[in-house]
């Protein structure tokens, strides 16, 4: 049967000796190409994933790190918006505390104004009342001297104060 086989495929147009010396060339050639080229490119293929593996990881940490630091950056942020937020709260207070301070000097001042423009004045008045005692108390004297000096009737009296008076600072102004 092998040689009716072998007669087929002879009448197919194929050599069967040049078929077998191919395929054990193939054969020899598959063992060199595995053991001179098949190693070194499989080698470099397995190179080239693991850079492209290491590469994909380094991206993957990259991008663990943009998001931690994108996190880190909202957190920052956070605190400078509250730490502002404080220092706004702070200078407010000081503001109103300065405010108040202010209102509180201003108005000890103005009584203390008041105060003393009240004591001047009570000063000047009580010295006006001194001066019009003492002067009333010069006219009555001279209005008295000129009438124990004449004679003691009520006209001689009354143009006697109307001299003194005449004669004094008030002249009715």
């Amino acid at each position: 049967m092998s040689g009716i086989t072998l007669l087929g495929i002879g009448a197919l147009g194929i050599n069967f000796p040049g078929l077998l010396a191919q395929i054990i060339n193939f054969g020899i050639l598959l063992v060199i190409l595995r053991l001179v080229a098949y190693k070194p490119v499989m080698r470099m293929l397995d190179e080239r994933a693991g850079r492209v593996r290491e590469s994909m990881e380094a991206a993957e940490r990259i991008k663990e790190r943009e998001a931690e630091t994108a996190q880190e950056v909202e957190e920052r942020l956070d605190e400078a918006r509250k730490e502002g937020q404080s220092l706004i709260a702070q200078a407010q207070q000081i503001s109103a505390r300065i405010q108040e301070e202010a209102r509180e000097q201003a108005q000890k001042e103005g009584e203390s104004l008041l105060i003393r423009a009240r004591n001047e004045i009570q000063l000047e008045r009580d010295s006006a009342i001194a001066r019009l005692r003492g002067e009333f108390a010069d006219l009555t004297i001279n209005a008295a001297e000129r009438v124990i000096g004449q004679s003691l009737d009520r006209r001689a009296h009354q143009r006697l104060i109307d001299e003194v008076l005449a004669e004094s600072s008030f002249k009715g102004d």
